[in-house]
């Protein structure tokens, strides 16, 4: 068991995600490509209760549910002092360069997990526990931060298209339905992710092939979709999510599939903007932990036990997972 040193925090592990990014980390990525590589514990989305406080530590009580942050920045430069720790600008003073928790320092998928600061922890509110909780710190967050970027595209008379209803897609599309209310259209070869993708809250729900981009143009009254947010990522996604947005609009790359899109001027819709999003901050995560709380984004979830991690991953990378893999280290879930 880890002891916290001064102003560090041991958390309790209640749940934590198996995200589709691990599965980059472990088979993918190049030795290099990262600043920092193995070996730590996988699991950088979790929640849990606070167990013990290192000396100095203010404002949080053992026993306190507690969702962790994940993006581990400096704490001191400008971005950080933003809330911004995605993107520190000096990782070099960082607990790990570019990571956190289960991203380069050991995470998760383990009883208990250390936390450098207390900054990185945030008090569940009533109504949310760590099972609920430990989804939104990424798949929740991540869809959240995406969509708030384009906010201001996504009004009564738009249209926003979700590529991919796994982990984050489903959430995405109820991330939409509570915060905008803009026609929402989910797009999934799989019958049962469409299925799922309506059951929370999307208007229309298509498979992708030669007809999507007419049917999407139908949906939204001819014009092109305003924002489409592409959780897959691959050279079909980033093609169609392309092909379907219109003048103006946004085309947000959340997914890490690894395809590319040629941009050329008549390559895209006249003055629509091609960005990619990482994770989310600690003020957005506080407003997603709300709406779990308040019933209005609850991640589907299929649970397996610390000694079932393994597979959690061999059914994550088979596609077999309905939502989001959640590996529940603690008796009070696991049964």
């Amino acid at each position: 068991m880890p002891e916290p040193g001064p102003g560090e925090v041991l958390v309790q592990v209640g749940a934590a995600g198996a995200c589709h990014s691990d599965l980059h980390l472990m088979h993918e990525f190049d030795a290099g490509a990262l600043p920092w590589g193995p070996p730590f514990t996988l699991g950088h989305e979790n929640a849990g209760w606070v167990h013990t406080l290192g000396a100095g530590v203010r404002g949080l009580e053992p026993g306190q549910p507690v969702a962790v942050v994940g993006a581990w920045g400096c704490g001191t430069c400008q971005r950080c002092l933003d809330g911004l720790e995605t993107y520190c600008d000096r990782p070099d003073l960082a607990p790990v360069p570019g990571g956190g928790g289960g991203l380069g320092l050991d995470g998760g998928m383990a009883e208990f997990l250390l936390v450098p600061a207390a900054r990185h922890l945030v008090p569940l509110p009533d109504g949310l526990d760590p099972l609920g909780a430990a989804p939104l710190t990424d798949a929740g967050l991540t869809p959240y931060h995406a969509v708030r970027r384009s906010q201001a595209k996504l009004g009564p008379t738009s249209t926003a298209v979700v590529i991919g209803i796994g982990g984050l897609g489903h959430l995405c599309v109820q991330v939409l339905k509570a915060t905008t209310a803009a026609t929402v259209i989910a797009v999934d070869p799989r019958g049962s992710a469409r299925d799922l993708a309506l059951a929370c809250g999307a208007d229309l729900a298509l498979p992708p092939g030669a007809d999507l981009v007419d049917q999407v143009r139908e949906a939204s009254h001819g014009r092109g979709a305003d924002v489409v947010l592409d959780m897959v990522g691959s050279d079909d996604t980033l093609a169609a999510g392309a092909a379907c947005v219109r003048q103006l609009g946004d085309l947000t790359i959340v997914g890490l599939g690894g395809g590319t899109l040629p941009v050329s001027f008549f390559g895209i819709a006249y003055e629509a903007s091609v960005q990619t999003t990482y994770w989310g901050n600690r003020r957005e995560l506080v407003e997603v932990l709300d709406l779990g709380a308040r019933g209005l984004l609850r991640s589907e979830s299929t649970l397996y036990t610390l000694a079932d991690a393994a597979q959690a991953y061999r059914d994550l990378a088979h596609g077999t997972v309905s939502g989001r893999a959640v590996v529940v280290p603690s008796d009070r879930y696991a049964g």
